[in-house]
């Protein structure tokens, strides 16, 4: 039996029921696509399932302001995805006359989407016969045929692609053979995988050379940044002081709490710390220590410190990112994960 019939065979049997596999509506496919990218499945299921309700056509997206959409996002992290879809879905209001595009060579030149986007969206809607490879794929094809070349190389996509392509042709149904591969890959053979019962254990390179563990190869990426985010809190009443984030940053266009960002820890430079917020709130200004946080991104870890601030004064013309607003209207705007799990934790009255 060929690679392809056992890959179908085993999706048969295996295949998580998904919301996303009961249509070809382009949008509701590009919604499910867009949201579990670098999102585990039972991540990002309560998430597709907020945004279909909440956004059930993509006019009604297109209508949202990007304060709804980044609400709505909140959470699930990488924030220019929420900004992309937006800007998408007005794109398909203008160029496409509210139709979402099913066809590859359309759907890849609309913003946010690349290829294995447009891949899936064209093969999963209107069964285009466009191989997909996203991390499950590259695994289990570089673990079956033995391909050593990294995955996130020139050289290794192109090999990939070529392989990938081979493979679904002459598939007559390309989006069951697409959904197979990519299941596979995400239930049998996972970054530890089933091989004990993998149905293509018998012919594949990585079991046959004990190089599960070394398959599939990645480029060593860039040593991750450190930084350290102090968060001074201000409620006073029933308001609070917050900051919106500008763009060229992480979480731009988010609302967190007034900042100072150091290149190490508070503690170790207490004495300069304290004169640095003193500069900024006033030379009166105490500061309590609450509660510290370290939150992990894919290129920054971020070690965050959340202070309580007294005597301050507030040069509101020299800081226009800051103002106040009631916890009520806070509440209602997007914030960065570490900001909302730190409002949920902390008594407001």
């Amino acid at each position: 039996m060929t690679f392809q019939n056992e890959i179908l065979n085993w999706y048969q049997q295996n295949k998580r029921m998904l919301p996303w596999r009961d249509t070809t509506d382009a949008y509701v496919i590009w919604l499910s696509e867009i949201i579990l990218q670098q999102t585990r499945v039972e991540q990002g299921l309560p998430y597709f399932y907020r945004f279909l309700e909440a956004y059930p056509t993509v006019s009604d997206f297109a209508n949202a302001s990007e304060t709804q959409i980044l609400k709505l996002w909140q959470g699930l992290g990488y924030y220019s995805r929420g900004r992309n879809m937006l800007f998408t879905a007005r794109q398909v209001m203008e160029a496409h006359h509210g139709v979402f595009p099913t066809s590859y060579d359309s759907l890849i030149r609309l913003k946010g989407i690349g290829d294995y986007t447009a891949a899936a969206i064209s093969s999963f809607s209107a069964n285009e016969s466009r191989p997909v490879l996203d991390g499950n794929v590259f695994r289990l094809l570089s673990r079956y045929f033995g391909i050593e070349t990294p995955i996130n190389s020139s050289k290794g996509k192109k090999q990939f692609m070529e392989l990938a392509q081979a493979l679904i042709a002459g598939q007559l149904q390309p989006s069951d053979y697409n959904q197979a591969i990519m299941e596979f890959g995400a239930l049998q053979c996972k970054p530890k995988p089933l091989c004990h019962s993998c149905p293509l254990r018998s012919d594949c390179y990585a079991i046959k050379n004990d190089l599960t563990t070394t398959l599939p190869v990645k480029e060593k990426k860039l040593k991750k940044r450190n930084r350290h985010f102090n968060y001074f809190v201000c409620i006073k009443d029933d308001e609070i002081l917050i900051n919106k984030r500008n763009a060229g940053d992480i979480w731009q266009e988010l609302y967190d709490f007034p900042l100072i960002e150091t290149t190490t820890s508070y503690a170790d430079q207490h004495n300069e710390f304290l004169n640095m917020v003193r500069m900024v709130f006033g030379p009166d200004c105490t500061i309590k220590p609450l509660i510290h946080k370290k939150h992990l991104l894919t290129h920054q870890t971020i070690y965050v410190q959340f202070f309580a601030l007294d005597n301050y004064i507030i040069n509101f013309n020299q800081n226009a990112e800051i103002k106040w607003v009631t916890l009520a209207l806070f509440d209602e705007l997007p914030q960065p994960k570490v900001i909302a799990d730190f409002m949920d934790a902390i008594p407001v009255n």
